[in-house]
């Protein structure tokens, strides 16, 4: 599909009512939006495919929902520095910055490198970025030991103080990730969070007590990463 296609296909599913309202509801605020519900991109992304090319075109195109779409047909392994580098910097709200950090930079060949550069940078949404892709990475890299993990919860302790919601929200959503990846992280995810609730920050409190209740709680889905079917070499020791 061209890049004149699919724009003309983005201007056909446009709908103006949908931009006031994912404001109103959802807090996203975003220039050139056309007014076009995530599900709806994910189809087009489908039937679109991968495709790096028309991915750079449609962001460079300028329009939100084009730039969406970006980040669902550009291949993972393809993603350069330079590339995180210049989306991160325009990101205008929590959903381009999820879509991104989810679809894209979680399963990049820099994902660490990044989560662990943008967790200290100013602005809202790169530092949102960080652990964005951190929660993201627990689920991206199966196969990763415990300690790539341990060595995410100074990145949390650090910026669990902001108190920005977008910040403190993605910082919460890292730590209970981490802690639903294994029982060994869960341990380690929960008493992080109590050495948050010392901290005299409403947001490190806030977050604290929020996974505290996801991680203890009897619902709380723990898996089992790095799992003894990723490691071959193992099972044929037993």
């Amino acid at each position: 599909m061209t890049i004149h296609k699919t724009l003309e296909k983005l201007e056909s599913l446009s709908n103006p009512l949908k931009v006031d309202f994912k404001r109103k509801k959802f807090g996203i605020i975003a220039n050139k939006s056309l007014g076009i519900y995530h599900k709806d991109l994910k189809v087009l992304a489908k039937e679109i495919g991968n495709n790096n090319e028309l991915a750079l075109q449609l962001f460079d195109s300028g329009i939100y929902e084009a730039r969406l779409l970006c980040s669902k047909i550009f291949k993972p392994k393809d993603v350069t520095e330079a590339l995180m580098e210049k989306w991160v910097a325009t990101f205008e709200n929590w959903e381009i910055c999820d879509s991104f950090s989810m679809g894209l930079f979680s399963k990049s060949p820099f994902a660490l490198k990044k989560i662990n550069e943008w967790s200290l940078r100013e602005a809202e949404f790169e530092k949102r970025a960080a652990f964005a892709t951190m929660s993201s990475y627990c689920m991206a890299d199966k196969k990763a030991d415990n300690k790539v993990f341990v060595a995410f919860l100074p990145l949390i302790k650090t910026a669990a103080s902001d108190e920005r919601l977008y910040v403190k929200k993605a910082v919460n959503w890292a730590l209970r990730s981490i802690g639903k990846r294994n029982i060994d992280l869960n341990k380690l995810a929960l008493s992080e969070a109590k050495q948050l609730l010392q901290q005299n920050s409403k947001s490190a409190q806030w977050i604290a007590k929020d996974a505290i209740r996801e991680l203890e709680g009897e619902k709380v889905n723990i898996l089992d990463y790095p799992r003894t079917i990723y490691r071959p070499s193992e099972n044929k020791k037993t």
